[in-house]
Protein backbone atom coordinates (compact mmCIF):
# COMPACT_ATOMS: atom_id res chain seq x y z
CA UNK A 1 0.00 0.00 0.00
CA UNK A 2 1.39 3.41 -1.00
CA UNK A 3 2.09 5.77 1.84
CA UNK A 4 0.52 9.21 2.04
CA UNK A 5 2.68 12.18 1.14
CA UNK A 6 2.58 13.34 4.75
CA UNK A 7 3.88 9.95 5.88
CA UNK A 8 7.36 10.97 4.78
CA UNK A 9 10.15 12.71 6.67
CA UNK A 10 13.14 14.53 5.20
CA UNK A 11 16.87 14.23 5.77
CA UNK A 12 19.46 16.24 3.85
CA UNK A 13 23.13 17.12 3.58
CA UNK A 14 22.32 20.50 1.99
CA UNK A 15 23.18 19.16 -1.45
CA UNK A 16 20.53 16.50 -1.85
CA UNK A 17 17.78 14.94 0.27
CA UNK A 18 16.06 11.65 1.05
CA UNK A 19 12.43 10.97 1.92
CA UNK A 20 11.84 8.23 4.50
CA UNK A 21 8.40 6.75 5.10
CA UNK A 22 6.78 5.69 8.35
CA UNK A 23 7.51 2.10 7.35
CA UNK A 24 11.27 2.76 7.54
CA UNK A 25 11.80 2.84 3.77
CA UNK A 26 13.87 5.42 1.92
CA UNK A 27 11.64 5.90 -1.12
CA UNK A 28 13.24 8.93 -2.78
CA UNK A 29 16.88 9.92 -3.13
CA UNK A 30 18.65 11.74 -5.96
CA UNK A 31 22.45 11.50 -6.07
CA UNK A 32 24.62 13.47 -5.94
CA UNK A 33 22.41 16.64 -6.19
CA UNK A 34 18.78 17.52 -5.62
CA UNK A 35 18.24 17.58 -9.39
CA UNK A 36 20.19 14.41 -10.21
CA UNK A 37 18.47 11.22 -11.31
CA UNK A 38 16.93 9.25 -8.43
CA UNK A 39 18.42 5.95 -7.32
CA UNK A 40 15.39 5.34 -5.07
CA UNK A 41 12.16 6.13 -6.92
CA UNK A 42 9.60 3.97 -5.14
CA UNK A 43 7.80 7.22 -4.27
CA UNK A 44 6.66 7.44 -7.89
CA UNK A 45 6.53 3.73 -8.64
CA UNK A 46 6.89 0.49 -6.72
CA UNK A 47 9.51 -1.61 -4.90
CA UNK A 48 11.32 -2.44 -8.15
CA UNK A 49 11.98 1.25 -8.83
CA UNK A 50 14.36 1.41 -5.88
CA UNK A 51 14.11 1.77 -2.11
CA UNK A 52 15.88 0.85 1.14
CA UNK A 53 13.83 -0.41 4.04
CA UNK A 54 15.13 -1.20 7.52
CA UNK A 55 12.54 -2.47 10.00
CA UNK A 56 11.75 -5.41 12.28
CA UNK A 57 11.65 -8.56 10.18
CA UNK A 58 7.94 -9.19 10.57
CA UNK A 59 6.76 -5.56 10.62
CA UNK A 60 4.28 -5.00 7.81
CA UNK A 61 2.99 -1.53 8.56
CA UNK A 62 4.22 1.80 9.88
CA UNK A 63 6.46 2.43 12.84
CA UNK A 64 5.19 2.95 16.38
CA UNK A 65 6.49 6.51 16.61
CA UNK A 66 9.08 8.79 15.08
CA UNK A 67 10.52 12.25 15.66
CA UNK A 68 13.46 14.45 14.81
CA UNK A 69 15.89 14.92 17.63
CA UNK A 70 15.10 18.40 18.98
CA UNK A 71 16.55 21.22 16.86
CA UNK A 72 18.18 18.84 14.35
CA UNK A 73 17.51 17.04 11.07
CA UNK A 74 18.39 13.68 12.63
CA UNK A 75 15.39 11.33 12.44
CA UNK A 76 14.60 8.62 15.00
CA UNK A 77 12.05 5.94 14.03
CA UNK A 78 10.98 3.39 16.63
CA UNK A 79 9.11 0.07 16.53
CA UNK A 80 7.57 -1.80 19.44
CA UNK A 81 7.18 -5.53 18.74
CA UNK A 82 6.24 -8.60 20.74
CA UNK A 83 9.95 -9.38 21.06
CA UNK A 84 11.20 -5.93 22.02
CA UNK A 85 11.83 -2.50 20.55
CA UNK A 86 14.34 -0.89 18.20
CA UNK A 87 15.23 2.57 16.99
CA UNK A 88 16.51 3.42 13.51
CA UNK A 89 18.38 6.73 13.33
CA UNK A 90 18.73 8.31 9.88
CA UNK A 91 20.91 11.22 8.81
CA UNK A 92 22.95 12.61 5.95
CA UNK A 93 26.14 14.25 7.27
CA UNK A 94 27.38 17.42 5.60
CA UNK A 95 30.03 16.68 3.00
CA UNK A 96 32.69 18.22 0.86
CA UNK A 97 32.71 15.47 -1.72
CA UNK A 98 30.72 12.24 -1.57
CA UNK A 99 27.16 11.99 -0.23
CA UNK A 100 26.56 9.51 2.61
CA UNK A 101 23.30 8.11 3.93
CA UNK A 102 23.80 6.83 7.49
CA UNK A 103 21.32 4.44 9.15
CA UNK A 104 21.96 3.22 12.71
CA UNK A 105 19.86 0.47 14.30
CA UNK A 106 19.77 0.36 18.11
CA UNK A 107 18.12 -2.14 20.43
CA UNK A 108 15.93 -0.51 23.10
CA UNK A 109 14.69 -3.59 24.96
CA UNK A 110 14.22 -7.30 24.34
CA UNK A 111 15.75 -8.96 21.28
CA UNK A 112 14.46 -7.98 17.83
CA UNK A 113 15.36 -9.50 14.47
CA UNK A 114 15.80 -6.74 11.90
CA UNK A 115 15.67 -6.96 8.11
CA UNK A 116 17.34 -4.58 5.64
CA UNK A 117 16.22 -4.68 2.00
CA UNK A 118 18.13 -2.48 -0.44
CA UNK A 119 17.24 -2.12 -4.11
CA UNK A 120 19.40 0.36 -5.99
CA UNK A 121 17.86 1.49 -9.28
CA UNK A 122 19.73 4.26 -11.07
CA UNK A 123 18.18 6.72 -13.55
CA UNK A 124 14.79 7.13 -11.85
CA UNK A 125 14.29 3.45 -11.15
CA UNK A 126 15.11 2.15 -14.63
CA UNK A 127 18.64 0.73 -14.36
CA UNK A 128 19.56 -2.36 -12.31
CA UNK A 129 23.26 -2.05 -11.40
CA UNK A 130 25.88 -4.78 -11.29
CA UNK A 131 26.55 -5.60 -7.63
CA UNK A 132 29.76 -7.17 -6.35
CA UNK A 133 31.70 -7.52 -3.12
CA UNK A 134 34.86 -5.53 -2.50
CA UNK A 135 36.82 -5.51 0.75
CA UNK A 136 33.75 -6.50 2.74
CA UNK A 137 31.49 -3.94 1.05
CA UNK A 138 28.70 -4.29 -1.46
CA UNK A 139 29.36 -2.17 -4.57
CA UNK A 140 26.67 -1.33 -7.13
CA UNK A 141 27.86 0.08 -10.48
CA UNK A 142 26.05 1.14 -13.65
CA UNK A 143 27.43 3.68 -16.10
CA UNK A 144 28.53 6.85 -14.30
CA UNK A 145 27.11 5.84 -10.90
CA UNK A 146 28.65 3.79 -8.12
CA UNK A 147 27.20 3.15 -4.66
CA UNK A 148 28.98 1.42 -1.76
CA UNK A 149 27.09 -0.22 1.10
CA UNK A 150 29.04 -0.70 4.31
CA UNK A 151 27.74 -2.45 7.43
CA UNK A 152 29.10 -4.10 10.56
CA UNK A 153 31.34 -7.12 9.78
CA UNK A 154 29.10 -9.43 11.80
CA UNK A 155 26.03 -8.60 9.69
CA UNK A 156 25.25 -11.27 7.10
CA UNK A 157 24.47 -9.74 3.70
CA UNK A 158 23.34 -11.56 0.57
CA UNK A 159 21.91 -10.90 -2.88
CA UNK A 160 18.39 -12.03 -3.84
CA UNK A 161 15.71 -10.89 -6.31
CA UNK A 162 17.97 -8.14 -7.66
CA UNK A 163 18.33 -6.69 -4.18
CA UNK A 164 20.79 -6.68 -1.29
CA UNK A 165 19.47 -8.13 1.96
CA UNK A 166 20.71 -8.25 5.55
CA UNK A 167 19.30 -9.84 8.67
CA UNK A 168 20.53 -9.52 12.24
CA UNK A 169 19.32 -9.41 15.84
CA UNK A 170 19.86 -6.55 18.30
CA UNK A 171 19.41 -6.57 22.07
CA UNK A 172 19.17 -3.59 24.40
CA UNK A 173 22.12 -1.26 23.92
CA UNK A 174 23.45 -3.01 20.81
CA UNK A 175 23.93 -0.97 17.64
CA UNK A 176 24.39 -1.84 13.98
CA UNK A 177 25.31 0.90 11.48
CA UNK A 178 24.93 1.05 7.70
CA UNK A 179 26.48 3.67 5.41
CA UNK A 180 25.50 4.10 1.77
CA UNK A 181 27.99 6.21 -0.22
CA UNK A 182 27.76 7.44 -3.82
CA UNK A 183 30.64 8.50 -6.04
CA UNK A 184 31.35 8.68 -9.79
CA UNK A 185 32.14 5.17 -10.96
CA UNK A 186 35.38 6.26 -12.67
CA UNK A 187 36.81 7.64 -9.44
CA UNK A 188 38.26 5.71 -6.47
CA UNK A 189 36.13 5.11 -3.42
CA UNK A 190 36.00 8.21 -1.20
CA UNK A 191 37.20 8.15 2.42
CA UNK A 192 34.93 6.23 4.74
CA UNK A 193 32.77 8.15 7.18
CA UNK A 194 32.46 6.97 10.79
CA UNK A 195 28.68 6.67 11.28
CA UNK A 196 28.77 7.31 15.03
CA UNK A 197 31.02 10.36 14.74
CA UNK A 198 28.80 11.59 11.92
CA UNK A 199 25.76 11.30 14.18
CA UNK A 200 27.45 13.21 16.97
CA UNK A 201 28.68 16.01 14.72
CA UNK A 202 25.32 16.32 12.92
CA UNK A 203 23.44 16.77 16.19
CA UNK A 204 26.03 19.27 17.42
CA UNK A 205 26.11 21.27 14.18
CA UNK A 206 22.33 21.50 13.77
CA UNK A 207 21.81 22.60 17.36
CA UNK A 208 24.58 25.14 17.03
CA UNK A 209 22.92 26.54 13.91
CA UNK A 210 19.48 26.69 15.53
CA UNK A 211 21.02 28.51 18.48
CA UNK A 212 21.50 31.55 16.24
CA UNK A 213 17.74 32.04 15.89
CA UNK A 214 16.51 34.82 18.22
CA UNK A 215 12.82 33.89 17.98
CA UNK A 216 11.41 32.44 21.18
CA UNK A 217 7.74 33.32 20.84
CA UNK A 218 4.63 31.20 20.32
CA UNK A 219 5.05 28.26 17.93
CA UNK A 220 8.79 28.35 18.51
CA UNK A 221 9.29 24.65 17.69
CA UNK A 222 7.17 24.92 14.53
CA UNK A 223 9.10 27.97 13.33
CA UNK A 224 12.45 26.30 14.03
CA UNK A 225 11.37 23.15 12.20
CA UNK A 226 10.48 25.26 9.16
CA UNK A 227 13.83 27.06 9.33
CA UNK A 228 15.65 23.71 9.50
CA UNK A 229 13.63 22.51 6.51
CA UNK A 230 14.58 25.61 4.50
CA UNK A 231 18.21 25.06 5.43
CA UNK A 232 17.87 21.44 4.31
CA UNK A 233 16.54 22.58 0.91
CA UNK A 234 19.54 24.88 0.38
CA UNK A 235 22.20 23.81 -2.09
CA UNK A 236 25.14 24.80 0.07
CA UNK A 237 27.80 25.15 -2.68
CA UNK A 238 25.88 28.02 -4.34
CA UNK A 239 23.29 29.26 -1.80
CA UNK A 240 20.33 28.42 -4.05
CA UNK A 241 17.17 27.02 -2.44
CA UNK A 242 15.10 24.39 -4.26
CA UNK A 243 11.33 24.76 -4.19
CA UNK A 244 11.09 21.11 -3.12
CA UNK A 245 13.33 18.01 -3.30
CA UNK A 246 10.78 16.03 -5.34
CA UNK A 247 9.18 15.92 -8.74
CA UNK A 248 5.66 15.04 -9.86
CA UNK A 249 3.93 14.61 -6.52
CA UNK A 250 0.41 15.47 -7.69
CA UNK A 251 -1.75 18.50 -6.97
CA UNK A 252 -4.70 16.17 -7.57
CA UNK A 253 -4.52 12.42 -6.94
CA UNK A 254 -4.70 10.65 -10.28
CA UNK A 255 -4.39 13.95 -12.14
CA UNK A 256 -1.91 15.52 -14.55
CA UNK A 257 -0.78 18.52 -12.49
CA UNK A 258 2.58 16.98 -11.70
CA UNK A 259 5.67 19.19 -11.90
CA UNK A 260 9.39 19.06 -11.18
CA UNK A 261 10.22 21.43 -8.31
CA UNK A 262 13.92 20.63 -7.83
CA UNK A 263 14.96 24.09 -9.03
CA UNK A 264 15.23 27.63 -7.69
CA UNK A 265 12.35 30.06 -8.35
CA UNK A 266 12.76 33.83 -8.37
CA UNK A 267 9.17 34.15 -7.08
CA UNK A 268 10.46 32.98 -3.68
CA UNK A 269 13.31 35.46 -3.53
CA UNK A 270 11.99 38.38 -1.45
CA UNK A 271 10.14 36.16 1.00
CA UNK A 272 13.17 33.89 1.35
CA UNK A 273 15.52 36.77 2.04
CA UNK A 274 13.07 38.21 4.55
CA UNK A 275 13.03 34.90 6.41
CA UNK A 276 16.82 34.79 6.58
CA UNK A 277 17.19 38.36 7.79
CA UNK A 278 14.25 38.32 10.21
CA UNK A 279 15.21 34.96 11.74
CA UNK A 280 18.83 35.97 12.32
CA UNK A 281 20.49 34.08 9.47
CA UNK A 282 22.38 36.77 7.57
CA UNK A 283 24.93 34.32 6.17
CA UNK A 284 22.21 32.27 4.47
CA UNK A 285 20.44 35.44 3.35
CA UNK A 286 23.64 36.76 1.80
CA UNK A 287 24.33 33.43 0.06
CA UNK A 288 20.82 33.46 -1.44
CA UNK A 289 21.25 37.10 -2.54
CA UNK A 290 24.57 36.23 -4.19
CA UNK A 291 23.00 33.24 -5.98
CA UNK A 292 20.28 35.55 -7.25
CA UNK A 293 22.71 38.16 -8.60
CA UNK A 294 24.73 35.50 -10.44
CA UNK A 295 21.64 33.81 -11.84
CA UNK A 296 20.01 36.92 -13.28
CA UNK A 297 23.21 38.41 -14.73
CA UNK A 298 23.04 38.79 -18.51
CA UNK A 299 20.61 40.27 -21.00
CA UNK A 300 17.54 41.53 -19.05
CA UNK A 301 15.30 40.19 -21.81
CA UNK A 302 16.53 36.68 -20.95
CA UNK A 303 15.52 36.77 -17.28
CA UNK A 304 13.95 33.44 -16.32
CA UNK A 305 11.40 32.55 -13.66
CA UNK A 306 13.61 29.72 -12.36
CA UNK A 307 17.14 28.44 -12.61
CA UNK A 308 19.13 25.35 -11.71
CA UNK A 309 20.97 24.94 -8.43
CA UNK A 310 24.02 26.78 -9.71
CA UNK A 311 22.08 29.14 -11.97
CA UNK A 312 21.75 26.77 -14.93
CA UNK A 313 19.29 28.07 -17.53
CA UNK A 314 18.37 25.01 -19.58
CA UNK A 315 15.87 22.81 -17.74
CA UNK A 316 14.22 20.82 -20.56
CA UNK A 317 11.04 19.00 -19.62
CA UNK A 318 10.50 15.34 -20.50
CA UNK A 319 8.26 12.53 -19.29
CA UNK A 320 9.33 9.26 -17.65
CA UNK A 321 7.33 6.46 -19.29
CA UNK A 322 8.42 3.68 -16.93
CA UNK A 323 7.18 5.32 -13.72
CA UNK A 324 3.39 5.18 -13.13
CA UNK A 325 3.47 8.19 -10.82
CA UNK A 326 2.38 8.67 -7.23
CA UNK A 327 -1.07 7.06 -6.78
CA UNK A 328 -1.22 6.62 -10.55
CA UNK A 329 -0.80 10.34 -11.16
CA UNK A 330 0.90 10.64 -14.52
CA UNK A 331 2.87 11.81 -16.30
CA UNK A 332 6.02 11.91 -14.21
CA UNK A 333 7.94 14.95 -15.42
CA UNK A 334 11.65 15.74 -15.27
CA UNK A 335 12.67 19.34 -15.94
CA UNK A 336 10.18 22.19 -16.17
CA UNK A 337 8.89 23.71 -19.39
CA UNK A 338 7.69 26.78 -17.49
CA UNK A 339 11.30 27.97 -17.56
CA UNK A 340 10.55 29.39 -21.02
CA UNK A 341 7.57 31.47 -19.89
CA UNK A 342 7.44 35.25 -19.66
CA UNK A 343 6.55 36.31 -16.14
CA UNK A 344 6.90 40.02 -15.63
CA UNK A 345 6.50 39.69 -11.86
CA UNK A 346 10.01 38.25 -11.50
CA UNK A 347 11.51 41.64 -12.34
CA UNK A 348 9.72 43.11 -9.35
CA UNK A 349 10.73 40.23 -7.13
CA UNK A 350 14.40 40.61 -8.05
CA UNK A 351 14.31 44.38 -7.48
CA UNK A 352 12.46 43.98 -4.19
CA UNK A 353 14.91 41.35 -2.97
CA UNK A 354 17.99 43.41 -3.78
CA UNK A 355 16.41 46.52 -2.24
CA UNK A 356 15.75 44.59 0.96
CA UNK A 357 19.33 43.29 0.94
CA UNK A 358 20.77 46.77 0.44
CA UNK A 359 18.62 48.32 3.17
CA UNK A 360 19.57 45.48 5.55
CA UNK A 361 23.23 46.33 5.10
CA UNK A 362 24.33 43.23 3.20
CA UNK A 363 27.58 44.09 1.40
CA UNK A 364 27.05 45.11 -2.21
CA UNK A 365 28.43 43.02 -5.05
CA UNK A 366 30.20 44.32 -8.16
CA UNK A 367 27.80 45.34 -10.93
CA UNK A 368 24.75 44.63 -8.76
CA UNK A 369 23.20 48.06 -9.28
CA UNK A 370 24.14 48.04 -12.96
CA UNK A 371 22.19 44.78 -13.35
CA UNK A 372 19.21 46.26 -11.52
CA UNK A 373 19.21 49.41 -13.64
CA UNK A 374 19.35 47.32 -16.81
CA UNK A 375 16.38 45.24 -15.63
CA UNK A 376 14.25 48.32 -14.99
CA UNK A 377 15.25 49.91 -18.30
CA UNK A 378 14.21 46.77 -20.20
CA UNK A 379 10.98 46.59 -18.23
CA UNK A 380 10.13 50.19 -19.16
CA UNK A 381 9.66 49.14 -22.78
CA UNK A 382 8.22 45.68 -22.10
CA UNK A 383 5.81 45.96 -19.17
CA UNK A 384 2.70 46.40 -21.35
CA UNK A 385 3.03 42.83 -22.67
CA UNK A 386 0.74 40.08 -21.40
CA UNK A 387 2.49 37.23 -19.62
CA UNK A 388 1.88 33.81 -18.06
CA UNK A 389 1.72 35.14 -14.50
CA UNK A 390 2.99 34.00 -11.13
CA UNK A 391 1.30 30.60 -11.28
CA UNK A 392 2.92 29.57 -14.58
CA UNK A 393 -0.42 28.92 -16.29
CA UNK A 394 -0.29 27.04 -19.58
CA UNK A 395 -3.55 28.47 -20.94
CA UNK A 396 -2.12 31.50 -22.75
CA UNK A 397 -0.84 34.91 -21.82
CA UNK A 398 -2.93 37.57 -20.10
CA UNK A 399 -2.48 40.95 -18.47
CA UNK A 400 -2.24 39.49 -14.97
CA UNK A 401 -2.81 42.10 -12.29
CA UNK A 402 -0.23 40.64 -9.90
CA UNK A 403 2.38 40.81 -12.67
CA UNK A 404 1.62 44.50 -13.25
CA UNK A 405 1.73 45.20 -9.50
CA UNK A 406 5.20 43.68 -9.40
CA UNK A 407 6.23 45.82 -12.38
CA UNK A 408 5.24 48.76 -10.18
CA UNK A 409 7.39 47.26 -7.40
CA UNK A 410 10.39 47.12 -9.73
CA UNK A 411 10.03 50.78 -10.65
CA UNK A 412 9.26 51.81 -7.08
CA UNK A 413 12.33 50.10 -5.63
CA UNK A 414 14.51 51.64 -8.32
CA UNK A 415 13.14 55.12 -7.56
CA UNK A 416 13.58 54.65 -3.83
CA UNK A 417 17.17 53.46 -4.32
CA UNK A 418 18.07 56.61 -6.28
CA UNK A 419 16.38 58.80 -3.69
CA UNK A 420 18.11 57.09 -0.75
CA UNK A 421 21.55 56.45 -2.25
CA UNK A 422 22.64 59.49 -4.28
CA UNK A 423 25.77 57.77 -5.60
CA UNK A 424 23.65 55.35 -7.66
CA UNK A 425 23.02 56.30 -11.28
CA UNK A 426 19.69 56.03 -13.12
CA UNK A 427 16.80 57.80 -14.82
CA UNK A 428 14.94 58.99 -11.73
CA UNK A 429 12.31 61.03 -13.58
CA UNK A 430 11.71 58.35 -16.19
CA UNK A 431 11.34 55.60 -13.61
CA UNK A 432 8.97 57.73 -11.53
CA UNK A 433 6.84 58.29 -14.61
CA UNK A 434 6.78 54.57 -15.31
CA UNK A 435 5.84 53.79 -11.72
CA UNK A 436 2.94 56.24 -11.79
CA UNK A 437 1.68 55.01 -15.16
CA UNK A 438 1.67 51.38 -14.07
CA UNK A 439 -0.18 52.29 -10.88
CA UNK A 440 -2.87 54.21 -12.78
CA UNK A 441 -3.38 51.41 -15.28
CA UNK A 442 -3.70 48.68 -12.64
CA UNK A 443 -6.24 50.71 -10.68
CA UNK A 444 -8.24 51.41 -13.85
CA UNK A 445 -8.08 48.06 -15.67
CA UNK A 446 -7.41 45.58 -12.90
CA UNK A 447 -10.05 46.74 -10.44
CA UNK A 448 -13.74 45.79 -10.48
CA UNK A 449 -15.52 48.75 -8.86
CA UNK A 450 -18.87 46.97 -8.84
CA UNK A 451 -17.50 44.14 -6.69
CA UNK A 452 -14.85 46.27 -4.92
CA UNK A 453 -12.01 43.92 -5.72
CA UNK A 454 -8.96 43.64 -7.90
CA UNK A 455 -9.22 40.78 -10.40
CA UNK A 456 -6.85 38.15 -11.69
CA UNK A 457 -6.33 39.87 -15.05
CA UNK A 458 -7.57 42.92 -16.90
CA UNK A 459 -11.26 42.59 -17.71
CA UNK A 460 -11.74 39.22 -16.01
CA UNK A 461 -14.03 38.32 -13.15
CA UNK A 462 -11.74 35.63 -11.71
CA UNK A 463 -9.78 36.30 -8.55
CA UNK A 464 -6.22 35.43 -7.66
CA UNK A 465 -4.80 34.84 -4.18
CA UNK A 466 -1.60 36.62 -5.23
CA UNK A 467 -3.59 39.87 -4.96
CA UNK A 468 -3.28 39.47 -1.19
CA UNK A 469 0.30 40.70 -1.58
CA UNK A 470 -0.81 44.17 -2.71
CA UNK A 471 -0.51 45.73 0.78
CA UNK A 472 2.62 43.72 1.61
CA UNK A 473 4.57 45.15 -1.33
CA UNK A 474 3.24 48.67 -0.69
CA UNK A 475 1.18 49.13 -3.84
CA UNK A 476 -1.71 50.36 -1.66
CA UNK A 477 -1.93 50.81 2.11
CA UNK A 478 -3.67 48.08 4.13
CA UNK A 479 -6.54 50.37 5.11
CA UNK A 480 -7.42 51.26 1.50
CA UNK A 481 -11.04 50.14 0.88
CA UNK A 482 -9.94 48.42 -2.33
CA UNK A 483 -7.45 46.29 -0.39
CA UNK A 484 -10.01 45.33 2.24
CA UNK A 485 -12.55 44.57 -0.48
CA UNK A 486 -10.09 42.36 -2.34
CA UNK A 487 -9.24 40.40 0.81
CA UNK A 488 -12.92 39.85 1.55
CA UNK A 489 -13.69 38.81 -2.03
CA UNK A 490 -10.83 36.32 -2.08
CA UNK A 491 -11.98 34.83 1.22
CA UNK A 492 -15.49 34.46 -0.16
CA UNK A 493 -14.67 33.08 -3.62
CA UNK A 494 -11.41 31.15 -3.25
CA UNK A 495 -11.97 29.66 0.20
CA UNK A 496 -12.38 25.89 0.45
CA UNK A 497 -13.13 24.60 3.92
CA UNK A 498 -11.38 27.62 5.40
CA UNK A 499 -8.22 27.50 3.24
CA UNK A 500 -7.46 29.22 -0.06
CA UNK A 501 -7.06 28.03 -3.60
CA UNK A 502 -4.65 29.99 -5.78
CA UNK A 503 -7.37 30.84 -8.26
CA UNK A 504 -10.57 29.31 -9.55
CA UNK A 505 -9.97 26.30 -11.81
CA UNK A 506 -13.52 25.00 -11.94
CA UNK A 507 -15.27 26.08 -15.12
CA UNK A 508 -12.30 28.16 -16.35
CA UNK A 509 -9.43 27.63 -18.77
CA UNK A 510 -6.95 29.95 -17.12
CA UNK A 511 -4.33 27.23 -16.66
CA UNK A 512 -5.17 25.18 -19.73
CA UNK A 513 -5.29 21.91 -17.77
CA UNK A 514 -8.07 19.49 -16.85
CA UNK A 515 -8.95 18.63 -13.28
CA UNK A 516 -8.58 20.54 -10.06
CA UNK A 517 -6.10 21.07 -7.26
CA UNK A 518 -5.99 21.37 -3.50
CA UNK A 519 -5.83 24.52 -1.43
CA UNK A 520 -2.48 26.28 -1.74
CA UNK A 521 -0.85 26.60 1.66
CA UNK A 522 1.32 29.65 0.93
CA UNK A 523 -1.80 31.56 -0.14
CA UNK A 524 -3.51 30.75 3.13
CA UNK A 525 -0.50 32.10 5.02
CA UNK A 526 -0.72 35.25 2.89
CA UNK A 527 -4.36 35.58 3.91
CA UNK A 528 -3.43 35.37 7.58
CA UNK A 529 -0.83 38.09 7.14
CA UNK A 530 -3.25 40.26 5.11
CA UNK A 531 -5.90 39.93 7.82
CA UNK A 532 -3.34 41.01 10.39
CA UNK A 533 -2.30 44.02 8.31
CA UNK A 534 -5.94 45.12 8.05
CA UNK A 535 -6.48 44.96 11.80
CA UNK A 536 -8.10 41.54 12.05
CA UNK A 537 -5.29 39.97 14.05
CA UNK A 538 -7.45 37.56 16.03
CA UNK A 539 -8.87 36.06 12.82
CA UNK A 540 -5.34 35.92 11.43
CA UNK A 541 -4.05 34.02 14.46
CA UNK A 542 -6.95 31.58 14.32
CA UNK A 543 -6.20 30.85 10.65
CA UNK A 544 -2.49 30.50 11.39
CA UNK A 545 -3.27 28.01 14.15
CA UNK A 546 -5.32 25.92 11.71
CA UNK A 547 -2.50 26.02 9.16
CA UNK A 548 0.07 24.90 11.71
CA UNK A 549 -2.26 22.02 12.50
CA UNK A 550 -1.79 20.74 8.94
CA UNK A 551 1.91 19.96 9.45
CA UNK A 552 2.63 16.24 9.60
CA UNK A 553 3.90 14.44 12.69
CA UNK A 554 7.44 15.75 12.12
CA UNK A 555 6.43 19.32 11.26
CA UNK A 556 6.56 19.26 7.45
CA UNK A 557 4.23 20.80 4.85
CA UNK A 558 3.73 20.06 1.19
CA UNK A 559 2.59 22.55 -1.43
CA UNK A 560 -1.16 21.97 -1.11
CA UNK A 561 -3.80 20.41 1.12
CA UNK A 562 -7.11 18.72 0.34
CA UNK A 563 -9.55 19.59 3.16
CA UNK A 564 -12.03 16.92 2.03
CA UNK A 565 -9.69 13.92 2.19
CA UNK A 566 -7.46 15.53 4.83
CA UNK A 567 -4.33 14.80 2.78
CA UNK A 568 -1.32 16.84 1.78
CA UNK A 569 -0.78 17.21 -1.97
CA UNK A 570 1.98 18.41 -4.28
CA UNK A 571 5.74 18.33 -3.95
CA UNK A 572 7.05 17.77 -0.46
CA UNK A 573 8.29 19.37 1.64
CA UNK A 574 7.61 22.70 -0.03
CA UNK A 575 9.87 25.69 0.63
CA UNK A 576 7.12 28.18 -0.29
CA UNK A 577 4.83 26.75 2.42
CA UNK A 578 7.53 26.87 5.10
CA UNK A 579 8.60 30.37 4.04
CA UNK A 580 4.97 31.43 4.45
CA UNK A 581 4.79 29.81 7.89
CA UNK A 582 7.89 31.58 9.20
CA UNK A 583 7.08 35.00 7.74
CA UNK A 584 3.52 34.86 9.05
CA UNK A 585 4.63 33.71 12.51
CA UNK A 586 7.10 36.59 12.71
CA UNK A 587 4.43 39.06 11.55
CA UNK A 588 1.81 37.80 14.03
CA UNK A 589 3.99 36.99 17.02
CA UNK A 590 7.38 38.61 16.43
CA UNK A 591 6.72 41.18 19.11
CA UNK A 592 5.90 38.41 21.57
CA UNK A 593 9.38 36.98 21.74
CA UNK A 594 11.54 37.69 18.73
CA UNK A 595 14.85 39.29 19.56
Amino acid sequence: MQQRIEDYALISDEQTAALIGRDGSVDWLCLPRFDSAACFARLLGDDDNGHWRIAPKHAKGPCTRRAYRPDTLVLDTEWETADGAIRVTDLMPQRDRAPDLVRIVEGLHGRVTVRSTLRIRFDYGSIVPWVRESRGHRVAVAGPDSVWLRSEPAVHTWGEDLGTHSEFTVAKGEKVAFVLTWHPSHEPRPPLVDPYKALHSSVRDWRGWVGNCPYDGPYRDTVVRSLITLKALTYRPTGGIVAAPTTSLPEELGGVRNWDYRYCWLRDSTLTLNVGLSAGYREEAEAWRDWLVRAVAGDPADLQIMYGLAGERRLPEWEVPWLPGYAGSSPVRIGNQAVDQLQLDVYGEVMDTLALARDAGLPARPHMWAIQAALVEWLRSAWRQPDEGLWEVRGGRRHFVHSKVMVWVAADRAVRALEKYPKLQGDLDGWREMRDEVHREVCEKGYDAERNTFTQSYGSRELDAALLLIPRVGFLPPDDPRVVGTIDAIRAELSHEGFLRRYSTEGTTVDGLPGDEGTFLACSFWLAEALHMTGRTQEARELFDRLVGLTNDVGLLSEEYDPVSGRQLGNFPQAFSHIGLVNTALALFGGDGAG
